[in-house]
């Protein structure tokens, strides 16, 4: 007899789809598995919500644990003979700044030449510079056009800087050589070409502009700088002096950087608070639970924070968080009075600083809240940890997954070898019942029954 190929082919019995029943039927035993992944990967997922959430946290307290946060200083300026920037080590108070001259490079041309590309012969090009720098460039007679000199000057980086213009006469083209700095001490004093040059390129004494230094006063008080950017004029204020003339730089106390951080702080903390609840919450009945309800980690997260947050700083005029004007409300979220903060950012920025950022970098609460965090959130912390032996719970979940699999592979396979036994079977027994009725048809015509 025939092999059959496909089942059911020999009995006429749906055995494919009985077998996928089967095959849908052993693979429930995966649902439980595949269950208990989505559960630790939720967890996974929830973890890292908390660790960003704490980050974000850590690094709005990290701003409030430097003194440059209470420290800052904003600079305005009425006229236009100065721009000012100030540094966070700026006094408080207006200044009067009176600018008599602008600090100016040294310059000078020389003769013009017909052709800036013919050779001039070789030779040298000495400088002599106001701070004593003497300085002697090389020219090779093959390489001593205008153009050639000019790079070679450029390029010798001495403190000149070289151009060519073109002045639109018989002998248009001009050398200028010109200080690469104002003031008089990177002034060029003398100038002299050597060799063929000599002869060549003279200075034109009418084209020589002085170098000249800066002069102002500040409150009265005469300052001389050899460049138009001046610092130390001002205590941590640089001043850019644009023209001659008068200013007024008044200095103020940047509340608003230290408004902002607190602000920041506040924020940050309740969306922590936000997120955790999220992750613990109990859904009820019908409801969704958080998928970190109940989970110990959290709780110690929760209760480190709390201990720090409620026990304040033990240094300062203010000790608690309600004297700086944030309140912690019941439902452990913060809330800000910005009316009493803007009185002490007028009033009382030290002991803000006290409080916040502390006489060390451990004492404010700032500072106590970044060790703590950190140490909830360093690589063999408490969060960490538990990521990890979630991830090593999947890692075997996905094990005992694919030997599930395996078996119930295996399973199918030997239901298919059963089925194509009886499969082949039936199909024996119908063609033997077929035989058999054949025969019996012949018998009955042969005794002439009908």
């Amino acid at each position: 007899m025939a092999s059959i190929s496909a089942l059911g082919i020999g009995s006429g019995m749906d055995l494919n789809g009985l077998l996928d029943q089967l095959k849908a039927a052993e693979r429930q035993k995966l649902q439980p598995i595949t269950q208990q992944k989505r559960v630790q990967q939720a967890k996974i997922s929830a973890f890292g919500k908390l660790e960003s959430a704490l980050t974000n946290f850590r690094e709005a307290a990290a701003k409030l644990n430097q003194s440059a946060t209470f420290n800052g200083v904003s600079s305005q300026v009425s006229g236009s003979a100065v721009k000012a920037a100030a540094g966070s080590n700026a006094p408080v108070g207006t200044f009067s700044v009176n600018v008599t001259q602008r600090a100016q490079a040294y310059s000078i041309a020389t003769a013009g030449v017909a052709d800036q590309s013919a050779q001039l012969g070789g030779g040298s090009v000495n400088f002599t510079l106001g701070n004593g720098d003497a300085v002697s460039i090389e020219i090779d007679p093959a390489k001593s056009s205008l153009t050639d000199i000019r790079n070679a000057i450029n390029q010798s980086n001495s403190g000149v800087q070289a151009s060519i213009v073109n002045d639109g006469s018989g002998t248009p083209y001009r050398l200028v050589m010109s200080s690469a700095q104002t003031g008089t001490e990177a002034a060029i004093t003398s100038i002299d070409f050597g060799g063929d040059l000599n002869g060549q390129l003279n200075l034109d004494a009418n084209t020589e502009i002085a170098a000249r230094n800066a002069e102002l006063n500040v409150n009265g008080v005469a300052i001389t700088s050899q460049s138009n950017r001046v610092e130390g004029a001002i205590q941590g204020v640089t001043l850019d002096l644009e023209e001659v003339g008068a200013a007024t730089v008044n200095i103020t106390r940047d509340t608003e950087l230290t408004t902002d951080a607190i602000k920041d702080f506040v924020k940050s903390y309740n969306t922590l608070q936000k997120t955790m609840a999220d992750l613990t919450r109990f859904g009820g009945e019908g409801g969704t639970n958080g998928e970190l309800l109940g989970d110990s980690t959290l709780r110690t997260v929760q209760q480190r924070l709390r201990s720090v947050m409620s026990a304040g700083v033990s240094e300062g005029d203010m000790r608690m968080l309600r004297d700086v004007g944030i309140d912690m409300k019941l439902d452990g979220t913060l809330e800000l009075n910005e009316a009493k903060l803007g009185e002490l950012t007028s009033s009382n920025m030290t002991g803000l600083t006290e409080f916040f950022a502390g006489s060390s970098r451990d004492t404010g609460l700032a500072g106590k809240l970044n060790s703590s965090v950190g140490l909830l959130l360093q690589s063999d912390g408490p969060i960490k940890n538990s990521t990890k032996g979630l991830q090593d719970s999947m890692r075997r979940l996905d094990l005992r997954f694919e030997r599930m699999e395996d078996s119930i592979d295996r399973t199918i396979e030997r239901y298919r070898s059963q089925f194509a036994q009886l499969d082949s079977m039936v199909a024996r027994m119908n063609s033997t019942s077929s035989y058999l009725m054949q025969q019996f048809d012949i018998m009955n015509a042969q005794l002439g029954r009908n």
